[in-house]
């Protein structure tokens, strides 16, 4: 069986740190790849979107990726990196 031939996305997490509060690469993203998921949960508080490392920006979809680099071009710190097969 051969792998499906979809783009692999690279995200440095110790440059995106704080995905949540930038959110750049999940509004220029046409297809609706990622995703952010919060990893620093307590119980009874809300989740502070500026504290670095209390969410993960996760590409969900990746099979959606059309490879269109927008994501990469609008981020800040550098964090993407999209290969193809």
């Amino acid at each position: 069986m051969t792998a499906p031939k979809y783009p692999t996305l690279e995200i440095d997490a110790t440059k995106c740190t704080t995905p949540f509060d930038c959110k750049l690469c999940i509004q220029a993203c046409p297809q609706a790849v990622f995703f952010t998921h919060a990893v620093k949960v307590e119980r009874g508080r809300e989740t502070d979107p500026k504290d670095p490392g209390a969410y993960i920006l996760v590409p969900t979809y990746r099979d959606k990726c059309t490879g269109c680099m927008d994501c990469v071009e609008v981020c800040p710190v550098d964090a993407l990196k999209i290969t193809f097969p």
